[in-house]
């Protein structure tokens, strides 16, 4: 592949290129992302990086004299493009990770060619993450007072929620957590999750000084749903000791098996103690908002005091598009904003400020410009046509669990949303259902190095109810029929080789 017959592009160390050098290197560029999609669905899903590669990637030194663009195009696509993730792949059905769409992979590089910061400003990009904003806050039945800010991901999105949370439940408790953190205080605050909740609750715990020991899991029912009546227990117990609740996040899609907390009732107890609820929709968010058969779930997600999504997941945009809704707006400026109140700006529509900067509402001040991508695909799909997209993974994830109930060597442990998981039970092996077995759990485990390594599909693993189970995740359009069905011959023949 050439940059042009006519142009080439420019040798190393230059900082102004023409538009021709720019056009032909693009082109170039542009080739490579082309090549790169259309050929991932006939390699493998996954291919490790060669030890001899790896080790060049580890001792190469910093290079001291420039290189040649078109040098560097040819290093990533030797070196770079052949060892992927394995997302692209329409076998790839791993973690909640989703193939990029052409159009976000082109956003992002109109994004980068803008290079702004959105931290705040009156310029396209910060109108441009408004209106996104609005859209989901639309979408999620939040009101028009409420604030948001898209973000790295549902990490960051919950801990930017529970940061609000912790303010807020400090002030209760009479104190200026801003000023004085918790240190010295006698009284223990305490948050709350499901046996499924991801593990970036405990991580925002941490780094928000309440200490894992005060998250307190509360027990699941039989479909892996948070048990209102034990919240209700926890809660009681903890307010009698003198405890401060701080808040509850509850799931839209769990992350082993799918499921969906009740966010009514646990909306209607957190309301009963002024306890704070972040609904974790990175995952499931998606579906609840889009799909009817979802209509009570996002009426319970619009009572919730903050709300996670992911993009990035179930809507397909490029890595990275989290984002963040808090439903009390001026709880969240009051948590993060540095500007003294008696200077505070609402709007300035004809200035350079323009409207509340978001660095008043989130940790981050240098902020990418994030919401392109997800402005220009939410135009593109449309609501209709995400939700085909969102019913297509679904229908995948149903035809994988009917196959694996047909299978007598498999055996279904979980199903929710999109996803799957399950085990391979050798013939004749005498297993009690849905039920923890070390040496299952052994060969289910050698089961998924060899069915990942093996490059034919791909899955990830998971823990039902004790058990290990074999989990796939359906985030991709471009799957197809035979593509689940190969997942299920690829695993009944690496079971009955490795077992």
């Amino acid at each position: 592949m050439t940059a042009s017959d006519d142009v080439a592009t420019p040798g190393p160390a230059r900082w102004s290129w023409s538009r021709d050098e720019t056009r032909a290197f693009g082109r170039r560029v542009a080739d490579l992302i082309a090549e790169y999609l259309a050929d991932l669905p006939d390699g493998p899903v996954f291919r490790p990086v060669p030890p001899e590669l790896a080790a060049a990637f580890e001792t190469k030194p910093l290079p001291l004299a420039g290189e040649p663009a078109d040098a560097l195009l040819d290093a990533f696509a030797s070196a770079v493009a052949p060892y992927p993730f394995g997302n692209g792949h329409p076998r790839f059905h791993g973690w909640v990770n989703p193939p990029p769409h052409v159009l976000g992979v082109m956003a992002s590089a109109l994004a980068a060619a803008m290079n702004p910061s959105v931290a705040g400003g009156n310029h396209a990009s910060v109108h441009v993450e408004h209106q996104v904003l609005r859209w989901f806050r639309e979408l999620a039945g939040f009101p028009e007072t409420s604030r948001g800010l898209l973000v790295s991901g549902g990490s960051m999105a919950t801990l930017t929620a529970l940061a609000v949370a912790r303010h807020r439940a400090a002030a209760g408790a009479g104190i200026d957590v801003r000023a004085e953190g918790l240190q010295g205080h006698a009284r223990r605050f305490v948050a709350y999750q499901g046996e499924g909740a991801h593990g970036c609750v405990r991580k925002a715990v941490e780094l928000l000084g309440l200490g894992a020991g005060s998250l307190r899991t509360v027990p699941s029912d039989a479909e892996g749903r948070i048990r209102a009546d034990a919240l209700r227990e926890a809660l009681a117990r903890d307010l009698a000791d003198g405890a401060v609740p701080v808040a509850l996040v509850a799931s839209v899609g769990t992350v082993s098996t799918g499921a969906i907390d009740p966010l009514d009732e646990l909306a209607d107890l957190c309301a009963e103690h002024g306890v704070w609820l972040h609904v974790d929709g990175a995952y499931g968010g998606a579906a609840a908002l889009l799909l009817e058969r979802y209509a009570d779930v996002r009426a319970a997600m619009g009572r919730a005091d903050s709300l996670a999504l992911d993009p990035h997941k179930w809507l397909y945009v490029p890595v990275d598009a989290g984002l963040v809704l808090i439903r009390d707006g001026s709880a969240a400026r009051d948590a993060f904003s540095l500007v003294p109140p008696y200077l505070r700006t609402d709007d300035d529509p004809h200035g350079v400020n323009g409207p509340v900067w978001f660095s008043e509402y989130g940790f981050e001040q240098t902020r990418p410009f994030r919401a392109l991508k997800v402005w220009l695909m939410l135009r593109y799909f449309g609501v209709e046509g995400y939700r085909a997209l969102v019913e297509h993974d679904i229908a995948m994830a149903e035809r994988l669990a009917g196959a694996v109930r047909a299978q007598p060597e498999l055996e279904l442990l979980a199903r929710g949303l999109s996803i799957v998981s399950f085990r391979y039970v050798p013939a004749g092996y005498r297993a009690r259902p849905a039920v923890a077995d070390p040496d299952l759990d052994a060969l289910n485990r050698r089961l998924l190095t060899a069915v990942q390594v093996g490059g034919r599909s791909f899955l990830s693993g998971a823990v039902v109810d004790g058990a290990f189970a074999l989990r796939a995740c359906f985030v991709n359009p471009g799957t197809r029929e035979e593509d689940v069905d190969a997942l299920v011959a690829e695993v009944v023949a690496v079971g009955r080789r490795v077992a």
